[in-house]
């Protein structure tokens, strides 16, 4: 989804600048990968109005983990792609505690 992202941004706001944002949770982990490009049809506008094949491939990866996609224009220009993915919970360990 990562790569994904960031060669939207390459394709469709080429010379934006990307920032990437991950956060680590006990249940999941969250994405967000923002840009500040223009967008295909100025500031804040979203292009034609179409999803393409890979934010499509994206929302579908991430349901068929049990998770989700946001994307779309940001207000005020650039363009944010949001996603969290569910960990599988901790397998516990036949060690006893503090055993190395």
């Amino acid at each position: 989804m990562i790569q994904e992202s960031l060669t939207n941004t390459a394709k469709h706001a080429a010379g934006a600048s990307a920032s990437v944002r991950l956060a680590y949770r006990p249940t999941a982990l969250a994405l967000a990968v923002v840009d500040d490009g223009p967008g295909k049809n100025g500031p804040g506008k979203s292009g034609n109005g179409h999803e393409g094949h890979g934010i499509i491939g994206m929302r579908e990866r991430a349901a068929a983990l049990g998770g989700w996609v946001s994307a779309g224009p940001r207000t005020g220009g650039g363009f944010q792609v949001m996603a969290e993915l569910p960990l599988p919970a901790p397998v516990p360990s036949n060690e006893p505690t503090g055993a190395r």
